[in-house]
């Protein structure tokens, strides 16, 4: 595996080793002594699936108390994926970064604790996975206004996109609780 430093140096994209031939491929998707090895020590107590439609955005979404991190990828189809960094005592706060999480290049994203995150489906569908360092919480969820002029997220799409009720409802980042 290799993991590098996005914008942000505390998201990073996790590229495995692909072994491939005629009759398809192999590869890690999750290794916890090499992630450790490379700085990314996370206990994981969930997995989640989601398959969404081309043109679905979800996020950006936060957990304020239980903060999650998540280790995320792409098995089928293509997305755009973001972090927002909602640490107030980051230098980073309020930036965010994005990056193609797809079925082609295999990669996976560390999004620590202290980030909201989403995505948005570039592909006719996808189907989307992610690892979490602590259980769900709903009533701890916080949501980040997506298209928020403050963070100004660069998404690949044009026109609206299909959004949950709760992310059209989302806060501006001058309003959103955050973390210290």
């Amino acid at each position: 595996m290799q993991v590098t430093s996005t914008a942000i140096p505390d998201v990073r994209i996790v590229e495995p080793r692909v072994f491939g031939d005629a009759r398809g491929f192999f590869m890690e998707s999750w290794n916890q002594r090499a992630l450790a090895q490379a700085g990314i020590d996370a206990d994981f107590v969930q997995d989640n699936h989601s398959r969404s439609r081309q043109g679905v955005l979800r996020g950006l979404h936060y957990q304020i108390l239980h903060a999650q991190g998540k280790l995320v990828r792409v098995v089928a189809g293509e997305v755009f994926d973001v972090a927002v960094d909602m640490r107030r005592s980051s230098p980073t706060f309020g930036r965010w970064v994005g990056v193609v999480l797809s079925e082609e290049n295999k990669r996976s994203l560390w999004i620590p604790p202290g980030f909201a995150h989403g995505f948005l489906v570039l592909s006719p569908s996808a189907d989307f996975l992610y690892k979490t360092t602590d259980y769900y919480h709903p009533e701890h969820e916080r949501t980040l206004l997506w298209n928020d002029p403050d963070v100004g997220v660069q998404w690949p799409w044009s026109g609206e996109p299909i959004l949950a009720a709760k992310d059209v409802a989302g806060k501006r980042l001058s309003e959103a609780e955050a973390f210290a």
